[in-house]
C-alpha cells in the first residue's frame, strides 16, 4: 500500500472549533461553577488528605520492593562469588595440567602449536576472503542499483513532462500510478521509493501532492548527508547504505537519490533497494567457510597427531628402553619395525645397547676378578706376613746386640713390614666395600670422646714433627649414631694426615653441632693442595706428589676407606685446599640414623679460625709441647691461620 497526504483545509475549522485566537472554553467557566450563589467569588476548595494514604502505600511498597531487589542481588553475588572461588581451582588445575603437558609432550606441543597456527592462518584468510566476497557482492547489487534508478527516473520524469493534468485527482492520481510503476522488484532487487518536495521553495497554486512514500518508509530512512548532496546538486545522482524496515525486522539496503519536476515544483526522489538477498548469500557463505574451516582445522589436528605420533612414539620408546638400560636392566632393546630412518634408529640403539651391556658385562667380570683376586691374596699373605712380622720383632729387639749395618737392617725391616701389614689391612677392608659385604655398627656414643681417643694416639707423632694440636668443641657430649670403629679411623687418617703435611704449624680441629648433624673440622697450615687435587684426594693410591716419599703410615687408601665409612653413616667427607696455606678436611655426620643432612655446622672454606658458640660455651684442648700442654682451658684466644689471598 501507498500511503497518501492530502492538502486540505483544517478539520476542526469545519466543526466550528476556534481558532488559534480564539478563547478556549475552558477560559470562560459557567457561572454555575465559578460564582458563589449570589454572584460573588468563588468559594475556596476545600482541603482534603485523601490522597496521602494512598501515596504512603505505593512508597512504602516501592521501598520494600527496592530492599527485596538488594536481598536478591546480594545472594546472587554472594553465589557467583562461591561459584568462582569453587571454579577457579579448577582453572588453576587445569592451566597447571596444560602447562605441565606442554613441558613433557613433545606431540601434545607439536598438535597443540599447529592448530594454533592453523586456527589463525584460517581466521586471516577467512575474515580476507568475506571482505573480498562482500565488496563484489555491495559493488554488483550497487552498480545494478544505480543503472535501474537511472532508467526509472528518466522514465518519471518523461511521464511528468508530458502530463496534461490540472484538477487536484488528476495530479494525485497521476503521482500515485506513476510512483507504483516504479515500486516493485526490479531484476533481481525489491525496490522501493520516497517522494519528497524540496524544502524552501515557492509553494504554487496547483501543488496537491508534498510526499509520497512505499508502505512503512518515510523520509527518516534517508540519511541526511544524502539529502544534502541531492538538494545541492544540479542533475547528478547521489548513493548511501541505510537500513529500511521490513515487517518486524531491519534490513541493509542503498538508496539512490534525483531531482525531479512536476508542476513546477522540484521533488526529491529516492529509490531504495533492499539488500537482503545479498546479505544472505554472502551469510551463507560464510557460514559454509567457518564449517569447512573448522572442519579443515580438526583434520590438521588428526594429521599432525597422526604424524607426530609416528615420529614420538619411537623416540618415547627409546627415552624408556633408555631409563631401564641406566637402571641395569641391560637386556631392554627398542622393537624396530620397516626400514626407514626411525627403524634404523632403533637399530643403531639396540647395537649400541649391546655393545654397552657387553662392555659392562666384561667390565664387571673384571672388576669381580680383581676383588677376588685382591681378597685372595690378602688372605693368602696374612700367614706369612704374620710369621714374618714376629721374625722382625725378635730382629728388632735384639737390634742392640748387632753391629750397626744390620741394627739398620733390623730397623727398616721391622718398620717396612709394620707399613706392608697396614697395607694388607686397607686391602682387606676395601675388597669388603668393594663386595658390599661392609656393615655398620652403629650405637649412640660421644663423639668428642672418640676424637680425644685419637688425640691421645696421634699426640706422639704431633710432638715428633713438633706440632700442636687445638681442639675446640662446644661443652657437654654430642651424643652420635655411630660405629665407634670406623669414625675412629676416620678421625685417624684426617688428623696424622694433617700433622705429616702441617710443616710443624698448628693443627685445629673444629667440632660444632647443630638439631640435625655434627661437623669435625681438621685444619693444617701446611703445604696445601690445588682444587684440582682437592677433588682427587680421595681416590685410592692417588698422591699429589709422586716424588715425595712417606715417611709414616701412606698405604694411600686411608682417605679412601675414610670415605667409605663416611658413606655408610650417610655422611659428608670433604676436602679444601689452597697452596702455602694449608688445607681443611670436614667430617659431617647425621645425629640419628636415617637423617638427611642440610647443611654441615662448621665452615668448609676458613678464612680464619672461628670459634663456634659463646667463650662460655666452649672448651680448648691443647695437645703438644710447651707449658699447659694438654689441659683444658677456658676458651682461650685460638691459633690464626693464614688468610687467604684476594
Amino acid at each position: 500500500m501507498v500511503s497518501a497526504t492530502k492538502q486540505g483545509p483544517d478539520p476542526a475549522a469545519k466543526d466550528g472549533a476556534p481558532g488559534p485566537g480564539a478563547p478556549s472554553p475552558a477560559s470562560h467557566p459557567a457561572a454555575g461553577d465559578a460564582a458563589g450563589p449570589h454572584g460573588g467569588p468563588p468559594p475556596a476548595p476545600e482541603h482534603t488528605d485523601a490522597i496521602s494514604p494512598g501515596l504512603r502505600r505505593v512508597a512504602f511498597r516501592a521501598h520494600l520492593w527496592q530492599r527485596r531487589a538488594l536481598i536478591v542481588s546480594l545472594r546472587v553475588a554472594r553465589l557467583v562469588a562461591t561459584g568462582f572461588r569453587r571454579f577457579l581451582p579448577a582453572l588453576r588445575y587445569i592451566e597447571r595440567s596444560v602447562h605441565q603437558r606442554w613441558r613433557r609432550s613433545l606431540q601434545f606441543r607439536t598438535v597443540l602449536t599447529t592448530l594454533l597456527l592453523a586456527v589463525t592462518s584460517f581466521a586471516v584468510v577467512g575474515a580476507y576472503l568475506s571482505n573480498q566476497i562482500a565488496n563484489n557482492l555491495f559493488q554488483e547489487r550497487l552498480t545494478q542499483a544505480e543503472s535501474e534508478t537511472r532508467y526509472n527516473v528518466k522514465q518519471v520524469q518523461d511521464t511528468f513532462d508530458g502530463a496534461q493534468v490540472t484538477d487536484q485527482s488528476s495530479v494525485i492520481t497521476l503521482v500515485y500510478d506513476t510512483l507504483n510503476a516504479v515500486e516493485g522488484r526490479g531484476s533481481v532487487i525489491q525496490r522501493r521509493y520516497v517522494f519528497e518536495a524540496m524544502p524552501e521553495q515557492t509553494k504554487p497554486r496547483n501543488r496537491w501532492v508534498e510526499s509520497r512514500a512505499s508502505d512503512q518508509l518515510t523520509v527518516s530512512v534517508i540519511p541526511p548527508e544524502l539529502r544534502k548532496a541531492v538538494q545541492e546538486s544540479g542533475k547528478d545522482q547521489y548513493w548511501a547504505s541505510t537500513v529500511i524496515p521490513v515487517g518486524t525486522e531491519d534490513r541493509p539496503g542503498i538508496a539512490v537519490g534525483n531531482k525531479v519536476t512536476f508542476n513546477g515544483t522540484v521533488y526529491e526522489l529516492y529509490l531504495i533497494y533492499d539488500l537482503n538477498t545479498a546479505q544472505q548469500t554472502l551469510d551463507e557463505i560464510q557460514s559454509v567457510l567457518w564449517a569447512g574451516g573448522a572442519v579443515l582445522v580438526l583434520l590438521i589436528g588428526a594429521v599432525a597427531w597422526y604424524v607426530t605420533r609416528n615420529v614420538v612414539s619411537p623416540v618415547s620408546h627409546a627415552a624408556m628402553v633408555s631409563e631401564k638400560l641406566a637402571a641395569g636392566q641391560l637386556q631392554e632393546r627398542m622393537v624396530v619395525r620397516g626400514e626407514d630412518e626411525v627403524a634404523r634408529l632403533g637399530a643403531s640403539f639396540n647395537h649400541m645397547a649391546a655393545s654397552l651391556q657387553e662392555q659392562i658385562t666384561q667390565l664387571a667380570t673384571l672388576s669381580q676378578m680383581q676383588q677376588r683376586f685382591v681378597s685372595d691374596v690378602s688372605h693368602e699373605l696374612r700367614t706369612p706376613l704374620t710369621t714374618v712380622r714376629m721374625a722382625a720383632e725378635v730382629l728388632y729387639e735384639a737390634r742392640e746386640d748387632f753391629d750397626p749395618i744390620n741394627k739398620r737392617s733390623a730397623e727398616l725391616l721391622y718398620h717396612q713390614v709394620e707399613r706392608f701389614q697396614s697395607l694388607l689391612s686397607d686391602l682387606l677392608e676395601i675388597s669388603r666395600f668393594d663386595a658390599g659385604v661392609a656393615v655398620l655398627d652403629a650405637e649412640p656414643e660421644d663423639i668428642l670422646q672418640v676424637i680425644v681417643h685419637v688425640l691421645e694416639g696421634a699426640a706422639p707423632v704431633a710432638e715428633q714433627y713438633g706440632s700442636i694440636i687445638v681442639l675446640t668443641a662446644p661443652k657437654g657430649p654430642i651424643i652420635v649414631d655411630m660405629d665407634a670403629r670406623r669414625i675412629d679411623r676416620i678421625l685417624r687418617n684426617l688428623i696424622l694426615n694433617a700433622v705429616e703435611h702441617g710443616e710443624g704449624k698448628p693443627v685445629n680441629i673444629t667440632v660444632a653441632a647443630s638439631r640435625t648433624a655434627v661437623g669435625v673440622a681438621v685444619r693444617d697450615h701446611g703445604i696445601g693442595m690445588a682444587p684440582a687435587e682437592a677433588a682427587r684426594v680421595f681416590d685410592r693410591f692417588w698422591r699429589a706428589d709422586p716424588a715425595r716419599a712417606r715417611t709414616t703410615g701412606g698405604s694411600g687408601l686411608g682417605l679412601s676407606i675414610a670415605m667409605e665409612d663416611t658413606k655408610l653413616h650417610n655422611g659428608w667427607l670433604q676436602a679444601w685446599g689452597k697452596k702455602g696455606s694449608g688445607a681443611n678436611f670436614r667430617l659431617t655426620l647425621p645425629l640419628r640414623q636415617g637423617e638427611e643432612i642440610d647443611k654441615s655446622p662448621v665452615q668448609l672454606e676458613p678464612e680464619d679460625i672461628v670459634l663456634p658458640g659463646e667463650p662460655g660455651n666452649r672448651n680448648m684442648l691443647v695437645l703438644g709441647t710447651g707449658p699447659g700442654a694438654g689441659s683444658p682451658l677456658p676458651a682461650p684466644a685460638p691459633v690464626p691461620a693464614p688468610r687467604e689471598g684476594t
